[in-house]
């Protein structure tokens, strides 16, 4: 394996990630795209931008605030405004920051009304500092944005322009140091389904899945479980993206989505079981879903396209939609760093008009559907590629070349049960010549 798997903790006698090293060159990037920009700064909200920026957190609560914001001018360092305790924290435990890490509240996504003034405020504050470096007349980027500070800074005289693409554009060639923290993070959910796998069995629950997987993420140090999707039985076709207390039976499909966050990188992993036994119906839908997966997989490498990958999928009319949007997601891949969904998109949908190349330092997630001939159950599977400078690499180890069956521990007086059989067993020859019998001697026959 190329990609190195490290402990969690930094020590003396091995060179392992560089923090340092990652907090530079993640601005770096930022600061050369905003160099070749109109914009004369950038003005983010977006909590996973202000992390790639300026390399502070203050915890998941805050992740859907848009209560943090960061600036970056031209030719210039970050300055962030947080929460006033977290700034205080910032000056003291952050150098790379110092006093650029500032109080200052905005609206708290409504909370704060119109009257009290805080998108005034935070006008004033982003236009004192683009006056101060002559940039005030330049077009200002922001990422995302409440729409009473957007107003405030047009008040202001500020032209706004669009900033997010920017910043997705710096965020799509991970730096060494991230490609490492994603493998750490696809690490952890490769343990997360060991302890899955061993404990499925007939009377669990999807919650309780959820709870054991996020249990062992959060004792290996997840920041964040952002979700585990647990889908189960008839739940899984059509695919509802939302665990439920719906409680696993023998035969049954079950697929996962482990969805959680080490020093900010994410993962986004399926994974898919049979409780007990599968059905011949199920077995073929993995296979066919593993067929899509490994083809798009075969595809990575420097040089190729996403409309490449997207073509080797089927398409939406072939497995019961409409059209491409009504099955988007389904037969998706998508870039995953400091958010789960990044640069590049790859899908039916758009990939085929809107290709993009793909590069060395790219890291995306594949992820397949097919539905079971049997109407109601289906498979899911996921895998996490890095882009390296020859083909790729697959981060994501659990196993998942064959359909995997938990708790198969049932014996019958012939031996163990068979891991391939129906729901319904078909009638044997004895039974079949029970039920014939009985027709012949009672008279009777099938009717409408």
């Amino acid at each position: 394996m190329a990609l190195k798997t490290y402990g969690p903790m930094a020590v003396d006698w091995e060179n392992r990630i560089d923090f340092d090293r990652l907090r530079r060159e993640r601005l770096a990037r930022a600061k050369a795209l905003l160099a070749r920009s109109e914009m004369g700064a950038l003005l983010c909200f977006d909590m996973n931008n202000v992390r790639y920026l300026t390399a502070t957190h203050i915890g998941t609560w805050a992740q859907d605030k848009v209560s943090r914001f960061s600036l970056l001018p031209q030719n210039d360092e970050p300055i962030l405004w947080d929460f006033g305790s977290a700034a205080r924290h910032h000056q003291q435990n952050c150098p790379w920051l110092g006093e650029r890490s500032r109080p200052g509240i905005p609206l708290l996504r409504g909370a704060m009304s119109p009257e009290m003034g805080r998108a005034e405020n935070v006008a004033r504050k982003i236009k004192i500092e683009l006056e101060n470096r002559g940039l005030h007349k330049e077009p200002l980027g922001i990422d995302v944005v409440e729409p009473p500070i957007l107003f405030a800074l047009q008040k202001e005289g500020i032209k706004i322009v669009d900033g997010q693409q920017l910043m997705s554009d710096a965020r799509v060639i991970k730096t060494q140091d991230e490609i490492s923290l994603l493998n750490h993070s696809a690490m952890m959910v490769d343990a997360a389904y060991d302890e899955l796998y061993r404990a499925m069995k007939p009377g669990m629950s999807e919650n309780q899945a959820v709870g054991l997987a996020s249990k062992v993420l959060y004792d290996l140090g997840s920041e964040y479980v952002e979700a585990v999707n647990a889908i189960s039985g008839e739940r899984c076709n059509p695919h509802p993206h939302v665990f439920s207390d719906r409680v696993l039976r023998p035969g049954d499909p079950v697929y996962y989505d482990i969805l959680h966050s080490y020093m900010g990188y994410r993962t986004c992993y399926y994974r898919c079981f049979t409780i007990g036994y599968a059905s011949h119906a199920m077995i073929d839908a993995y296979k066919r879903c593993r067929e899509y997966l490994d083809a798009a997989i075969s595809l990575v490498q420097p040089g190729r396209t996403t409309a490449e990958i997207a073509s080797v999928w089927p398409k939406a009319e072939e497995f019961g939609f409409p059209d491409e949007e009504a099955a988007f997601a389904l037969q998706f891949g998508h870039g995953i760093g400091l958010a789960i969904w990044e640069k590049p998109v790859i899908s039916r949908m758009v990939s085929l008009e809107h290709s993009h190349e793909i590069k060395p330092g790219m890291v995306f997630a594949l992820e397949t559907f097919w539905p079971s001939t049997d109407g109601w159950s289906a498979a899911r599977i996921e895998e996490e590629i890095v882009v390296t400078e020859t083909g790729h690499e697959v981060i994501t180890r659990f196993p998942a070349d064959q359909l995997m069956v938990a708790g198969a521990h049932y014996f019958t007086v012939n031996g163990p049960l068979s891991t391939t059989r129906e729901n319904e067993a078909p009638p044997s020859r004895r039974v079949k010549e029970m039920v014939a019998a009985s027709a012949k001697v009672e008279g009777v026959a099938a009717t409408d």
